[in-house]
């Protein structure tokens, strides 16, 4: 049995369009600090992914290997990309 399953309510639809005007608005006014913390998530996320990465003895005596799971993984999502469209 197909239950119609409505993916927000209208009071959910009505917040989630609050908080994207809001973050748009703080945006605007406050755009270097808006990059600032942007940049600092960014560069926080590859820096803890890089210390994950030096915990794998493997990666870190081997660093082809490591160049080449990357490079494995860039051409997997790409492939994967392009049939999606």
């Amino acid at each position: 049995m197909k239950k119609n399953l409505v993916p927000f309510t209208d009071k959910e639809t009505e917040f989630i369009h609050k908080v994207v005007s809001e973050r748009q608005v703080v945006a605007d006014r406050f755009p270097l600090s808006f990059a600032l913390l942007t940049t600092f998530g960014f560069v926080s996320t590859l820096y803890g992914f890089e210390k994950l990465i030096d915990r794998v003895d493997l990666f870190n005596n081997n660093p082809w290997i490591l160049l080449g799971v990357g490079v494995a993984t860039l051409v997997i999502t790409g492939v994967a990309y392009k049939k999606l469209g």
